[in-house]
C-alpha cells in the first residue's frame, strides 16, 4: 500500500510539472503528459499502474464523462440535438465503413477484424476532445457541437462495436439480424439513458433533504460511478449513463433552478460540486495521458510497417471527414448550419484517446488480427494526441476561430 501511495503521489508530482512546463512553453497539456509518460517507459521508470480496459471504464471516464455533462446546459443542447444526434450516429457509422473498407481493400485484412477496427477507432474520444476545448478556451455553439458530440457519439461506437463484435464472433444469439441488432441498441443506448436519468433524478430530489455542501458533493459521487456500474451491469452504456445523470445534476440541481426554490444544490453547493469535479476531471486526465504516453512507449510499431500504420492513419482522417462534411451539409440549409471554418474543426479535432485503446485492450484474444488491431489503434491514437493536439491551436488560429485574450483569461 505504502510502495502504491509513493507512486501515486509521484505521478501527481509529475503531473503538475508538466502542467507549469506545458503552460510555459504553451504547448497543450495532454500532448506533455503522453510524452511525460512515454519518458518514463523510455527510461523503465515503473509507473506502478498499466493502461488496461477496466482502468480506463471504471475509474477515468467516469468523472470525466460526469464532469462535462454536468456543464451542459439542456436548453442548449436541445437546440443543437439534431446534428449533435446525426454526427454521433450517422457520422460514426459512415466514418467505421470507410475505415473498414481501406483496411479490408489495402491491408487485406479480414472484413471481420476491419470492420471491428473501424468501429472502435470511428468515434471522437471525450477525454481527449475536452481537454482540447478546456485548453483552447473554446466557447458558445463551437464548443458545445463538439463536446457534446464526442460524449454522445460513443454510446453509438458501442453499440456498433458490440455488435459487430458479436458478428465477427459467429454468436448468432447476439447477432441474429435486424431484429436483434434493434434489441441490442435499445438495451445499450437505451438502457444506458434510462439508467442515468433514474439516477440524476434520484439524486436531485435526495440532494434538496440537505443543506450540506459535502453531502451534495457526495451524492453526484455516487450518480457518477453508479450510474455507469449499473449501466455496465445491465449491459447498458455507462457511457451514456454517466452523461444522461451528468446532464439531470448538472440541469435540475447545480445550472437549473433558483436557490431555496426546493429543488437542486445549495449556493455553496454548487459552487463545490463544480470544483471538486473540475479537481477529478484535472486527476484523471493526467492519470490517461500519462499511462496513454507510457503505453505507446511499448508497443512494437515496426511489426505493422510504416506504411501500414500511416495508412490506417489516413483513413481515420478521411472517415472523419466522411463523417463530418456529408452531415453538416445536408444541415446546410438549415437554423440548424454549420459554418465550414467550424466544419474543419470539427474534422481536425475530432480527436481519438483512450476510448479506442480500451475497446482494442478488450478484445478477445481469438480474434483474428488482435494484435494489429491494437498496435494500428495505438498509432491512430499517437497521431492523434501528439500531432492533432500539437497543432489544434494553430488550427484554431488559421480558421480565425481563437477566443480572445478577455474571453480566454474568464475561463481560467
Amino acid at each position: 500500500m505504502d510502495v502504491l501511495l509513493i507512486r501515486a503521489f509521484a505521478l501527481l508530482g509529475l503531473a503538475i510539472l508538466v502542467a507549469l512546463a506545458a503552460r510555459r512553453l504553451r504547448l497543450p497539456y495532454t500532448v506533455g503528459l503522453a510524452l511525460a509518460g512515454a519518458a518514463l517507459a523510455a527510461f523503465r521508470v515503473n509507473a506502478g499502474l498499466a493502461l488496461t480496459h477496466d482502468l480506463i471504464f471504471d475509474v477515468v471516464l467516469p468523472p470525466l464523462l460526469f464532469e462535462a455533462a454536468l456543464n451542459l446546459h439542456w436548453s442548449e443542447l436541445r437546440r443543437d440535438l439534431a446534428p449533435v444526434v446525426a454526427l454521433s450516429t450517422v457520422g460514426v457509422g459512415l466514418g467505421a465503413c470507410v475505415v473498414a473498407l481501406g483496411m479490408h481493400a489495402w491491408l487485406r485484412w479480414p472484413i471481420e477484424s476491419a470492420l471491428v477496427f473501424g468501429a472502435l477507432i470511428a468515434a471522437t474520444d471525450p477525454i481527449a476532445v475536452i481537454a482540447l476545448l478546456r485548453e483552447s478556451g473554446i466557447t458558445g455553439r463551437l464548443r458545445l457541437l463538439i463536446e457534446a458530440e464526442s460524449l454522445v457519439n460513443d454510446g453509438a461506437a458501442a453499440v456498433l462495436f458490440t455488435l459487430i463484435l458479436a458478428w465477427a464472433a459467429h454468436d448468432p444469439s447476439a447477432a441474429g439480424g435486424p431484429m436483434a441488432a434493434a434489441s441490442a441498441i435499445v438495451v445499450i443506448a437505451g438502457g444506458g439513458l434510462l439508467v442515468g436519468f433514474l439516477v440524476g433524478l434520484v439524486a436531485v430530489a435526495v440532494a434538496g433533504t440537505s443543506d450540506d455542501h459535502l453531502v451534495e458533493t457526495a451524492l453526484t459521487v455516487i450518480a457518477a460511478f453508479g450510474s455507469f456500474l449499473i449501466a455496465e451491469h445491465f449491459h447498458a452504456s455507462g457511457v451514456l449513463a454517466t452523461v444522461a445523470a451528468g446532464i439531470v445534476m448538472g440541469n435540475l440541481g447545480v445550472l437549473g433552478p433558483k436557490v431555496g426554490s426546493g429543488l437542486g444544490l445549495t449556493a455553496r453547493g454548487r459552487t463545490f460540486v463544480l470544483e471538486f469535479w473540475e479537481f477529478a476531471a484535472f486527476l484523471a486526465n493526467s492519470l490517461v495521458f500519462l499511462l496513454i504516453g507510457s503505453a505507446m512507449a511499448t508497443i512494437d510499431f515496426a511489426r505493422e510497417g510504416w506504411r501500414a500504420l500511416a495508412l490506417a492513419v489516413l483513413l481515420a482522417l478521411v472517415g472523419r471527414a466522411v463523417a463530418v462534411y456529408p452531415i453538416c451539409l445536408a444541415f446546410s440549409r438549415s437554423r440548424w448550419a454549420v459554418t465550414l471554418n467550424q466544419q474543419h474543426l470539427l474534422w481536425w479535432g475530432g480527436l481519438r484517446g483512450a476510448l479506442a485503446l480500451a475497446l482494442a485492450l478488450a478484445l478477445p484474444a481469438d480474434l483474428p488480427y488482435r494484435e494489429d488491431i491494437l498496435i494500428v489503434a495505438f498509432a491512430v491514437v499517437a497521431f492523434s494526441v501528439i500531432v492533432q493536439g500539437l497543432t489544434a491551436p494553430l488550427a484554431l488560429q488559421w480558421l480565425g476561430l481563437r477566443p480572445t485574450k478577455t474571453a480566454a483569461a474568464k475561463l481560467r
